[in-house]
């Protein structure tokens, strides 16, 4: 894959990052985070701006499918932007607009894109029922329930070291939709964490304590993407992505140590009655993230080992939490 189709599948996933207009000033921020840091980390040169042109509408989208040509690169760039646009849950009438429009202009065999339009659709189905309604439970009466219970914390670290290894594992799987059960499972976690400490959370909440950690959903698709993308990792071969589990290292590198520094914010956050400020709650995922990289290289046999035994089958059921 040259520079320049490269660049142009990012420019699409960038487009449908911003598809429905609606993004939040901290969203764009993030997002040229992470286009600076997929710049620098792969030596593409020029990577930042691409960024700045798809923001300020230098490049429209005829423009960056002329540098595709090769079928599986279109069928490539179509599937990151609709998990893009899926990333908070739902598509705006925006987003569908677009990705309409982008398959039309693709010119994509239905058949070609019907097993993953179909699995994908699957698990953002799964990943919206994953978390269970909240309960109307008072302040004084969550933290009764964690005071006289008391969460048990070596099974809660047990947990959130297997959450991150199960997402260290789906960066591994050859299908392209594997990286949008991550996430979900990222919410399930922190579910999980809330209800040990009595704490009782739905989607919404959730998605909130995750973004003011630092982990935008959006981006955090853009950059696990990307980073394979720019990496070199991805190669179209009958409709699926292969990359090297040795050369896949930095991707699970990377979602390792965001599910397992997230799950122990969760785990401080809940266990102090909810009192870390913003600031605070990014400081400490931060502070995190380096410890929890140089873990994953403890475990990658056992990643490896969970990657090998993973199927599509397997992580809706994960998803949902059966």
């Amino acid at each position: 894959m040259t520079p320049q189709e490269q660049k142009a599948i990012l420019t699409v996933a960038l487009m449908a990052a911003l598809a429905d207009g609606e993004k939040a000033d901290a969203e764009r921020e993030q997002l040229r985070n992470v286009a600076e840091s997929l710049g620098g980390a792969a030596g593409v040169a020029g990577l930042p701006a691409v960024y700045q042109a798809v923001l300020l509408k230098r490049v429209d989208l005829g423009s960056a499918l002329s540098e595709l040509g090769e079928p599986g690169l279109r069928e490539l760039a179509y599937e990151m932007a609709v998990c893009l646009c899926d990333a908070d849950g739902g598509r705006s009438d925006a987003e569908i607009a677009f990705l309409s429009d982008l398959k039309r202009r693709l010119s994509l065999n239905p058949g070609e894109v019907a097993e993953f339009e179909k699995a994908e659709s699957a698990l953002v189905s799964a990943a919206s029922v994953a978390v269970p309604p909240a309960r109307d439970v008072a302040p004084a009466q969550a933290a009764s329930v964690s005071e006289r219970r008391g969460p048990d914390t070596a099974a809660l670290d047990k947990s959130i070291l297997n959450y991150a290894m199960l997402n260290g594992a789906l960066e591994l799987l050859p299908q392209s939709w594997a990286s949008m059960a991550i996430i979900p499972l990222q919410v399930k976690m922190v579910y999980e964490v809330g209800q040990a400490h009595g704490v009782e959370l739905d989607q919404g909440h959730i998605r909130e304590f995750i973004a003011a950690v630092g982990v935008g959903l959006t981006s955090q698709y853009l950059e696990q993407f990307g980073r394979k993308l720019i990496g070199g990792l991805l190669g179209k071969a009958a409709g699926r992505l292969v990359g090297g589990v040795g050369r896949a290292a930095t991707g699970v590198a990377f979602s390792f140590a965001t599910t397992y520094a997230l799950g122990q914010v969760a785990k401080r956050y809940y266990a102090g009655g909810r009192q870390m400020s913003t600031q605070m709650l990014k400081e400490t995922f931060q502070d995190l993230l380096g410890p929890a990289r140089q873990m994953q290289a403890q475990y990658l046999p056992q990643i490896q080992q969970k990657a090998a035994s993973l199927d599509a089958t397997q992580v809706m059921s994960l998803v949902r939490g059966r």
